[in-house]
């Protein structure tokens, strides 16, 4: 089967921007400052027409962490989008210890037919919008996915000791996303491009649109662990059209040593459900 998206560069997600604050880019969502250039088309401005372009600049004078750049124009966010990772700027560090790498996680949707036209046709005869068939992860410019007929796993190579800072951005039209790392605490740092109070966890929910940075440490025995995320979900849990699936990949530590039968999978990973069991 062969399905035609667009992307920006070729890529999907796309290209990911990285900066230091006090630097000048180009316009993304949730733009301080400068709002007249967000938004739906035809609301504060015209959509791009094709075979044009658009420049927009603005400064971040004052966001530092992660952020991400999205389409607007009908459901093309779903895939025209990438993170901004925000660095300090020259001669400051991170008001947290310096994590040894960082890496970008993107949780996106993915349908299996054409997203356009699957709008459309909701719009012209009332039914619901379009559900997901599958969700993806994008890190580092590698993808898994889970889907009916896609099955790939990621696998994310740590060392014992380590800590890593994950910049988790959730690019999904309209679903927020349990994540969590098996046996592994997280602590949350940053969100939407500033940096809070770190908040220790077992896991988090991230809402659609948001973006957060989260430290791991690599502290456990060394072995593979399943990185997971779940759509939140308060349909009851008999509804068995409704896909439940999780999203995963593999954290996995270097090293010489025996592999137990499968990686371990989150055990604080909440249900998708919310109402109670009957």
């Amino acid at each position: 089967m062969i399905l035609f998206i667009l992307v920006v560069n070729d890529c999907f997600p796309g290209p990911e921007i990285r900066v230091r604050k006090g630097d000048t880019v180009y316009a993304w969502e949730k733009q301080p400052r400068n709002p007249w250039s967000d938004g739906p088309e035809y609301i504060t401005q015209c959509p791009i027409l094709p075979g044009t372009n658009f420049t927009y600049e603005i400064s971040l004078s004052t966001e530092e962490g992660t952020l991400w750049w999205h389409a607007h124009s009908d459901w093309t966010r779903a895939t025209v989008h990438g993170a901004i990772v925000i660095l300090p700027s020259v001669g400051t560090t991170f008001p947290f210890p310096q994590p040894d790498e960082d890496e970008t996680i993107i949780i996106a949707s993915w349908y299996e037919g054409d997203i356009k036209e699957l709008v459309d046709e909701a719009m012209d005869d009332g039914s619901d919008l379009p559900h997901s068939d599958a969700y993806t992860k994008m890190a580092n410019q590698e993808t898994f996915v889970h889907a009916p007929v896609v099955k790939t796993t990621y696998h994310r190579m740590v060392d014992y000791g380590k800590t890593y800072l994950l910049r988790i951005v959730n690019a999904n039209i309209n679903a927020e996303h349990f994540f969590a790392v098996a046996e592994h605490n997280l602590t949350v740092v940053g969100l939407d491009g500033a940096y809070i109070k770190p908040i220790d966890t077992t896991y988090i929910v991230i809402s659609a649109g948001q973006a957060m940075d989260v430290l791991l440490k690599a502290n456990q025995s060394p072995g593979q662990y399943y990185i997971a995320a779940r759509q939140y979900s308060s349909e009851d849990p008999e509804v068995t059209g409704f896909d439940h699936a999780n999203v995963t990949a593999i954290l996995e530590y270097r090293g010489n040593y025996t592999y137990q039968a499968s990686p371990s999978f989150p055990t604080t990973l909440p249900c998708t459900w919310t109402m109670q069991q009957q």
